[in-house]
């Protein structure tokens, strides 16, 4: 089996926002076009255009109907994902949007009350989390699967893989690919032939996820330095662990969307803002009358 090296005090990895993540799947169409031709590609994609196509994917956005009730119990999937991850990462979006909706009048209801939080529709991405002590690496009997040292980055050697499977069986977060078509696991790389890739601009030492994001949902930095920008956002924001009870420390954050406007228990109408109305009747003659056109 593969042992881990000791840990290092960089700690590359990624944080997503889940407020702000809007389920386009540029990310995910970003990292399958960087990887299908760099190092650690081609992803392969079998029977691509059939009722059925099924491929390689570093990065997977998961789409769920999110609804807190007391402090957050519920939560309801629409990814079609049937794996423990999506329960738990359902039950866990629940419990968040319950704790970031308390200062709605929920926090003091009961686990079971019958007060709900505002349902969202949250989208979460999912890839490797490149975690402190995963088990993906100590499992795997060839050390094909291995975490580097310099920056806590997971990898796999497709050199020494035999395509085994025990890695994938080992990720809670169903972060392993297995590609049938060269017999070995593939999985999220942070992009190392990039983020090093001194032929790039500084600006674009970044994963290909990251720059494609259009909403600016994904950040990428050394979470093993409190000072990063990437540390600061995850403490202003609350950021967490996803699924923290299996114990292997993932270094990649999720930020928890933000408490929506408007819900059950956070307003009344006597609380409700008034209206604005903009005042045109000192605007431009063209813009009094699309404010007329408009306003019928």
């Amino acid at each position: 089996m593969t042992s881990l090296p000791a840990p290092s005090p960089k700690k590359l990895g990624l944080v997503i926002d889940l407020d702000t993540c809007v389920g386009c799947h540029a990310c995910a169409v970003a990292c399958k076009e960087w990887n299908d031709g760099g190092q650690f590609g081609p992803l392969t994609d079998e029977n691509p255009y059939g009722k059925e196509p099924f491929g390689v994917w570093f990065n997977r956005v998961h789409t769920y109907e999110v609804q807190g009730e007391g402090r957050g119990e519920r939560g309801e999937g629409k990814s079609g994902e049937t794996g423990a991850v999506s329960a738990a990462a359902q039950v866990q979006l629940s419990s968040r949007i319950g704790s970031a909706n308390s200062g709605c009048g929920i926090a003091s209801a009961s686990p079971l009350s019958p007060l709900p939080s505002p349902a969202m529709t949250v989208h979460f991405p999912r890839s490797c989390l490149h975690c402190e002590t995963p088990d993906c690496v100590t499992v795997c009997p060839t050390g094909a699967s291995y975490k580097r040292a310099e920056d806590g980055i997971v990898l796999v050697d497709e050199d020494k893989c035999i395509g085994c499977k025990l890695c994938s069986w080992a990720c809670p977060y169903g972060a392993r690919e297995y590609s049938a078509v060269h017999g070995t696991m593939q999985k999220c790389t942070l992009c190392v032939d990039r983020i090093y890739n001194e032929s790039f601009d500084e600006a674009d030492r970044q994963p290909a996820c990251v720059m494609a994001c259009p909403t600016r949902a994904r950040h990428f930095g050394d979470l093993g330095d409190p000072d990063s920008a990437v540390s600061k956002l995850v403490a202003e924001r609350g950021g967490y662990d996803l699924m923290p009870e299996f114990g292997y420390r993932p270094v990649n954050k999720y930020l928890p969307p933000r408490p929506r406007r408007g819900g059950r228990g956070c307003t009344t109408p006597g609380d409700a803002a008034p209206e604005e109305k903009a005042d045109f009747s000192t605007a431009a003659p063209l813009l009094r009358w699309m404010d007329r056109i408009l306003s019928r």
